[in-house]
Parts: C-alpha cells; sequence; structure tokens
C-alpha cells in the first residue's frame, strides 16, 4: 500500500481501521468489478473478493454493497447467495437486503409502476433507431445506456428521453453514469442508503468508497470518524483516491489485517 498512499492517508485509514464498530459500504460497478459492455457480465475481481472475505472474517466488521443496480440484477453480479452475511442496498438505497432477513423495500405510491412501464416503452420506442443504445429496465425505473453508441447517438437518446421525463415526469430523479442515464420515481440517494446501513448495524464508522458521480452523495455525507474512497482521478468529495479496483483491495485488505489483529 505505501505506493498507493501518503502518510496523512495512511494515518486516516489507521484511524478507521481502529473504530469500533465499522461498516464498510462499497460501490460494485468500477469500483469492485471493471465495467462492462454487457452490464450482467460484470463481476468482481478475485482481489476484491478476497479482500471482502477478509473484511467479512474481521471482528466488528460489517460489509455492505451500495448499487445503482436493482435489488435482484446486484444479487446477480455479486453472487450473493441467502446465506451470505453482506448487506446489500440496491436502486441507490430504495431496497435492500438484510442478512439473515432478506429483502426490505419501502412502499410504492399508486400508479408509479403503472407510469414507470409507460415510461419504459416510451423510452424504447423513441430510441429505437439509435445503434447501441439500451433501455435497462429497473425496479423504479429505467436507464439509457449508450457506453456501445456513437457520441451523436449518445446525445441524440439522452435528449430524446430527457424531454419525454420532463413532460411526462417532471418529478422523476435524473442520474448521470458512466455512459448511463438513470431516471427513476424513487428519490433515495446513496447517502439515505448509508444513513440507513449505519443505523441498522449501529456502526461506530463508515468507510464507504465508489467511482462514479452517483457515488458522491454518499460521499459527501461522511463525517468526521468516517473515511471516503474515490477509485479513479476525477474530482472527488473523498478524502483518499486510488487508481483502480487492485489499488481499492489492497487498501481494504490492510484495515481487515489491521482488524483482525487488533482483537488478537
Amino acid at each position: 500500500m505505501s505506493d498507493v498512499v501518503s502518510d496523512d492517508e495512511r494515518a486516516a485509514i489507521a484511524r478507521v481501521a481502529a473504530s469500533d464498530r465499522l461498516l464498510v459500504a462499497l460501490d460494485f460497478d468500477g469500483t469492485l468489478a471493471p465495467l462492462e459492455d454487457e452490464p450482467m457480465d460484470a463481476r468482481m475481481l478475485p482481489a476484491a473478493r478476497a479482500a471482502l472475505d477478509a473484511l467479512v472474517a474481521a471482528p466488528g466488521t460489517i460489509v455492505a454493497l451500495v448499487s445503482g443496480r436493482s435489488l435482484s440484477d446486484l444479487r446477480i453480479i455479486a453472487e450473493h447467495v441467502d446465506d451470505s452475511p453482506l448487506f446489500l442496498a440496491g436502486s441507490h438505497g430504495a431496497e435492500f437486503w438484510i442478512p439473515g432477513q432478506g429483502v426490505a423495500s419501502h412502499d410504492d405510491e399508486p400508479g408509479d409502476e403503472r407510469l414507470r412501464d409507460e415510461l419504459r416503452a416510451h423510452a424504447e420506442t423513441a430510441t429505437a433507431g439509435l445503434e447501441g443504445v439500451w433501455i435497462e429496465p429497473k425496479r423504479f425505473g429505467f436507464g439509457v445506456h449508450t457506453r456501445k453508441s456513437t457520441p451523436a447517438d449518445a446525445a441524440e437518446a439522452n435528449r430524446l428521453v430527457d424531454a419525454m421525463v420532463a413532460a411526462e415526469a417532471p418529478h422523476w430523479r435524473r442520474r448521470t453514469g458512466h455512459n448511463i442515464v438513470e431516471y427513476a420515481f424513487r428519490h433515495e440517494g446513496k447517502d439515505s442508503a448509508i444513513a440507513e446501513l449505519r443505523e441498522r448495524t449501529d456502526a461506530s464508522a463508515v468507510l464507504f468508497a465508489g467511482d462514479d458521480v452517483t457515488d458522491e452523495d454518499a460521499l459527501e455525507s461522511l463525517g468526521a470518524d468516517d473515511l471516503g474512497v474515490h477509485v479513479g482521478n476525477r474530482p472527488t468529495a473523498a478524502s483518499l483516491c486510488v487508481p483502480d479496483i487492485e489499488a481499492l483491495a489492497a487498501v481494504l485488505s490492510v484495515i481487515a489485517g489491521e482488524r483482525a489483529s487488533a482483537r488478537e
């Protein structure tokens, strides 16, 4: 880890590693798993999986995945089984998986799902002639993927769907990410996901790591005893930046090791 962080950053890592009860909450795509042209092909890198396993085994440590993916899709790509010790927050914190309990979600308003289905169908029709554009169904809305389209087609797809949602559902929340624009009738964000997970787990400190614009809500919500980590090199509210998934896995492994040795 010496090539990744400064002395000040190392001190911040040591401080959070010494927390009494630590919640490690992690974005998935781009943070633990490389971004893929086919989103459902995403899987954790072996180094990331090993780091999570070590954290789960460390005393007083809770691990959660916090993603914009629907809970059902997140369970598939994370290879999450029913007896997993990992907490999950899907759909930016609108639905959860609680170990030993299962799915926990908040109630929707009447008509939300009907409007979701109508807008999703309209988006598919509007973008049907644009090569490489894909409309992803989501539990609380849909996403417009443009990773495999030309810049011109991506811009046109986003223009068409933006106009449609503004006209038909101006109250919906809009989020941007890596080659995707998401629309949802639920307004939870990763900041509210972290707050709910902190309360559910009675954590004394939180480490949150992410790579995308949608992770900034969570990073900005962290307190003085927490640690925010950004994977990549764009401007961020995180106090620690690492260049890639392997570097994050190295940081997480150090934290797991320090927590395990401190309790021996």
